[in-house]
């Protein structure tokens, strides 16, 4: 090339650039997705989730055999958590798990190795709330999301005529199958939820994305159904909402719960060989919507 020529003028038959366009090395131009990134290892699985759920130096409660344990939580996600402390529970024994506010859950124990304790959530939506709001609840939400079955007549029972009962008996029926999920929209994002207990305070539901403790989002659990609420409490999976004004029951029943699968893959922390994994195994007394009708009929006929 002829500098001389490129700034006095010439007649060069050719032209030629002064500094020739940089030739793309595997990259298209406005075309990212065309560059390739070299990874030394392939990705085995999603470590975002599990090293949520591995849980280091977070404390909890266990209620067993009407005293109180603290212990370690090793691990909670996926309906089931293990944990560590000083008592020693049987196969199959109930007890409950006290992670914070609006934050207490049934379990049931699957094994126990080497101080170590795995428990199984129970399945069903815990509706915390006297017996005859529970029942009213489920009375009318069998009545609105299956109208196939027919309650009899029955009027609303008066509150002091209710005996105080506490513990199994607390429960209106030994377990019932429904499930209430909900969306929560939180910090620009919004996350599909379930709700493993609800009061007229607050709740505790189950979420696979990170929930920052002090956000105030909405909990949506149906079409108009907004509660705003404030996090108080994130541990693995399981959060704690505290609402921001007194939420009504009767509410739920608006809202098409679903019904526990007859199937259920534990997290491999809580599984053990030779044990039945169905969530309605016996130990639970779960039923069916038929028969959590029979059972409502039998208690309001009290």
């Amino acid at each position: 090339m002829n500098i001389r020529a490129k700034i006095f003028g010439g007649s060069s038959p050719t032209e030629e650039p002064l500094l020739r366009a940089k030739e793309p090395k595997g990259a298209k131009a406005d075309e990212l997705h065309s560059i390739t990134v070299p990874r030394e290892t392939r990705r085995q699985s999603n470590s975002r989730a599990s090293d949520r759920h591995r849980l280091i130096r977070e404390r909890a409660e266990i209620t067993y055999q009407d005293n109180r344990f603290e212990v370690e939580l090793l691990n909670l996600s996926g309906g089931g958590a293990m944990v560590a402390g000083a008592f020693e529970p049987l196969m199959w024994d109930k007890l409950e798990l006290h992670l914070g506010e609006h934050g207490t859950m049934e379990c049931a124990v699957r094994w126990v190795r080497d101080g170590r304790i795995g428990l199984e959530f129970a399945h069903e939506t815990r509706l915390e709330c006297r017996p005859d709001q529970v029942a009213s609840v489920l009375r009318n939400v069998i009545n609105r999301s299956f109208p196939n079955l027919e309650f009899g007549e029955w009027e609303e029972p008066e509150v002091e005529a209710q005996p105080k009962t506490t513990g199994e008996e607390h429960r209106v029926a030994p377990r019932h199958p429904l499930i209430w999920n909900g969306d929560l929209h939180h910090d620009y994002q919004t996350s599909r939820v379930r709700i493993r207990n609800i009061s007229g305070t607050g709740a505790m539901i189950e979420c696979e994305d990170a929930v920052r403790v002090g956000a105030e989002p909405m909990l949506q659990l149906g079409e108009e159904l907004m509660v705003p609420a404030t996090v108080v409490w994130a541990v693995g999976d399981q959060v704690g909402l505290r609402f921001h004004s007194e939420f009504d029951m009767n509410q739920l029943s608006e809202v098409k719960p679903a019904v526990a699968a007859s199937t259920w893959s534990p997290p491999t922390y809580i599984q053990k060989a030779g044990l039945d994994t169905s969530p309605w195994n016996p130990h639970w007394k779960r039923m069916g919507i038929s028969q959590l009708q029979r059972e409502l009929e039998g208690y309001l006929k009290h």
